[in-house]
């Protein structure tokens, strides 16, 4: 190993120093031309020298840790290759940058994996770790002086983020909506330093009474109906018919797709009859392309996600009565399926934190009829109505909760599944994303089907997760003008498009209702309204809002229906007037849901302990 010149030598070393900032420079300018010629990803032109300075600043701090030139230079390379890899891979396929939470959320990426690439996203972590740790100097002194330099400026960050973030938004600038554009104004060091000093800033104690007292308060103002019915009687209904909810794995419309020209429609037409008698209603996600447990979240918990994370891996710390817990009190058994790696996005302990007794994951099904890693609708449908049947000794109703797999990118069929739609060049990825929908909606209506004959009074609800990811920077949508190629871009009536899937509830013999278009967190109130549970609920206070019909929050925007036509309020000084009601909701909603999962749980105090709820706030009984 050839070894930088001994430090006596002041030349060598200055040489040493000036050949490491250099091949930081040449690797910065070739990151920069792969990326605007092969990835179609752009700086803002005032963010390439700082930028630039941003790169040079953390090669050298990793070169004062170096034992050597060629260590440095294998260890910087891989380190910044992988951290630029994966910040373009999460702009292509989600529309937006890296940030602090998706470090903490990467372990469930490697749960997406099998073989060769899982082989592989190890590889793209613990090369580049061992890499930097392997060059580290660390019988060096002024290694250590360096590491204590370094310690120091982390404790800072840690102690005194509002300050620094401060003085970042003032010099790099921040839009709370628009986080590509952060990241093209900024560059990605600066980018991830800076989201992380406001992650740390926005750190608070939980809200106590008074805020509580005050969110609510501000709800029933808001509202069009009574909050957190106290007066009602708190025994629960005898339970009567079962509710199945299936959530299909990016499950839309792709006929949308103009410019793809596919050769046939690929729902099934039984499934377009079943929409159409439901109004061609529509589920409004929280999400793009990806994290499915927000949207997981608000459908069994009622409550907006509003930030760019995964609600069950960062907000939900305390035991909640969602709709499976709200269920199970009034004799269900709750029972959620799912064939993939238990723990993915924390579900073994959120699906237990909500309420479900029961969770069936990869382990507990037979992987027998697999398209790639994923194992098909058919397959799991079957299953679970077995091990349904298996329990018909327990007198319950069910709330059956089904999450598909299948249907995820780059949607790979297997042999007993041929492709037989076809689109124009350049589409490949639409057509692989039509033929899975021929296979996934006849095989959901199969399922509907035999359903809705063994159990005629069965609630039914089901519905997409969220869009199929296709191209970067949304392409697949842009060349039929349904998104604009950059978020910014958007305009009012794509937000809506950006979060629309379809959406079907068949209230047993009455079949399929229109419902409209539904933010996923008001779906638990209206199943609690169709199954006739009257209880008092948290599901309930984001049922209703006078101020607007809908509400869809996204980070850093919602969007809303309101008695002027739909719009997004983008927290701008040029916004509606008629946002300022809908954002106070939305802070409202904000603190409750705190308080809930992951504070002190006064609101629970409000709704099912009223005594004890008089006694913290010092009235005596």
């Amino acid at each position: 190993m050839i070894r930088v010149p001994a430090l006596t030598h002041p030349y060598p070393r200055l040489l040493a120093w000036c050949a490491a900032l250099m091949a930081v420079a040449l690797w910065h300018a070739l990151a920069l031309w792969i990326s605007n010629h092969l990835l179609d990803m752009r700086l803002a032109d005032a963010a390439y020298l700082r930028d630039l300075l941003a790169h040079l600043l953390l090669g050298a701090v990793l070169f004062a840790l170096a034992q050597s030139l060629p260590r440095f230079l294998l260890a910087a390379m891989a380190l910044l290759s992988v951290l630029t890899f994966s910040n373009a891979m999460k702009l292509a396929t989600l529309g937006a940058p890296l940030m602090p939470d998706d470090f903490a959320a990467a372990r469930n990426l490697f749960l997406l994996f099998e073989g060769w690439t899982l082989i592989g996203a190890g590889l793209l972590v613990a090369v580049p770790t061992l890499l930097v740790l392997g060059s580290i100097a660390w019988t060096r002194r002024t290694t250590w002086i360096t590491l204590a330099l370094l310690a120091g400026a982390i404790t800072a960050l840690l102690q005194f983020p509002v300050p620094l973030i401060a003085q970042m938004d003032r010099h790099f600038g921040h839009s709370v909506w628009n986080q590509p554009a952060n990241y093209q104004a900024r560059g990605l060091p600066i980018h991830l330093l800076q989201e992380t000093s406001r992650a740390l800033a926005r750190r608070e104690p939980p809200p106590t009474v008074a805020q509580v007292d005050t969110a609510l308060q501000q709800l029933a103002e808001l509202s069009t109906a009574p909050l957190l019915p106290v007066n009602t009687s708190l025994a629960a209904p005898h339970p009567k018919r079962a509710l199945h909810m299936i959530v299909l794995e990016s499950f839309w419309d792709p006929t949308l797709l103009t410019a793809a020209h596919l050769s046939a429609d690929p729902l099934d037409p039984a499934f377009r009859q079943l929409w159409a008698q439901a109004g061609q209603a529509h589920l409004l996600a929280p999400v793009f392309g990806g994290y499915t447990a927000n949207t997981e979240f608000e459908v069994l918990c009622g409550f907006p996600v509003t930030a760019d994370n995964v609600f069950f891996e960062t907000g939900l710390k305390r035991d909640v009565p969602c709709l499976p817990a709200h269920l199970r009190e009034a004799g269900y058994h709750s029972l959620a399926s799912h064939p993939n790696a238990a723990s993915f996005w924390n579900r073994v302990n959120a699906y237990r934190r909500i309420g479900f007794e029961t969770y069936w994951s990869e382990r507990d099904f037979v992987l027998d009829d697999m398209n790639r890693a994923f194992l098909s609708d058919a397959s799991l449908y079957r299953q679970v109505m077995d091990k349904l049947a298996h329990q018909a000794h327990d007198p319950r109703p069910v709330f059956n909760y089904i999450l598909t797999y299948f249907g995820h990118l780059p949607y790979p069929l297997n042999e007993h599944r041929p492709p037989l739609i076809t689109a124009a060049a350049g589409h490949d990825i639409i057509a692989a994303y039509a033929n899975t929908l021929y296979y996934k909606s006849r095989e959901l209506m199969d399922f509907v089907r035999t359903v809705r004959a063994t159990d005629p009074e069965a609630l039914i609800v089901l519905f997409g997760d969220h869009l199929p990811a296709l191209k970067p920077n949304f392409g697949g949508y842009t060349e039929s003008g349904v998104l604009a190629p950059q978020r910014g871009a958007l305009t009012d009536a794509m937000f809506r498009t950006l979060v629309a899937t379809p959406l079907i509830v068949i209230d047993g013999k009455r079949g399929p209702l229109a419902v409209g278009d539904l933010p996923a967190y008001q779906l638990p109130a209206l199943l609690l309204e169709l199954l006739g549970d009257t209880r008092p609920s948290l599901l309930q206070l984001t049922a209703s809002q006078q101020t607007a019909e809908r509400v869809r929050p996204l980070p850093g925007v919602h969007w809303a229906v309101t008695a002027h036509g739909e719009r997004v309020c983008r927290g701008q000084a040029n916004d509606a007037p008629d946002c300022a009601a809908s954002t106070r909701w939305l802070q409202a909603l904000k603190t409750v849901r705190t308080d809930l999962f992951s504070g002190q749980q006064h609101t629970l105090l409000d709704l099912h302990r009223p005594k004890q709820r008089l006694r913290a706030a010092g009235v005596g009984l």
